[in-house]
């Protein structure tokens, strides 16, 4: 499933939506709100994601991820809208079989998320100026 929101990322659901009794692995990536973005102090960041093509790539995300491992649920979350420092801009929960699939999948999908996925940030710093980063630089 894929997912973009305004609202909080209620992690433990996402946990819990992945979970299967014929799973012997979850991997959750969590993406927070960090407070230094090089030298420069962070107060907040301001997320804007492409209306149509960010949740058609997401599901091509999804679907990359899935044909490259034997993942049995998948679900990628990403916040849109003002997040203030650690909390969750994105999240990428993962079940398989086996921990090296679920391992390598879930870091398959964020950073092919990262990669293709038009999603970007603005970076509010404590002098009060906004920055828009590239998303090589997250």
């Amino acid at each position: 499933m894929i997912r973009l929101q305004v609202e909080p990322i209620d992690y433990h659901a996402l946990t819990e939506a992945v979970r299967s009794d014929q799973c012997g692995a979850v991997c959750l990536f969590l993406g927070t709100v960090r407070e230094f973005t090089g030298p420069e102090q962070t107060v907040a960041l301001t997320y804007e994601a492409h209306a149509t093509l960010a949740p058609q790539l997401l599901a091509q995300v999804e679907k990359e991820t899935r044909d490259r491992w034997p993942v049995h649920e998948i679900m990628l979350v990403h916040r849109i809208g003002r997040l203030g420092l650690s909390e969750i801009s994105v999240a990428v929960a993962v079940s398989t079989a086996h921990r090296t699939d679920a391992f390598a999948a879930c870091r398959y999908a964020i950073d092919r998320l990262k990669e293709i996925v038009p999603i970007w940030k603005q970076d509010h710093s404590v002098a009060g100026d906004a920055t828009w980063i590239h998303p090589s630089g997250t």
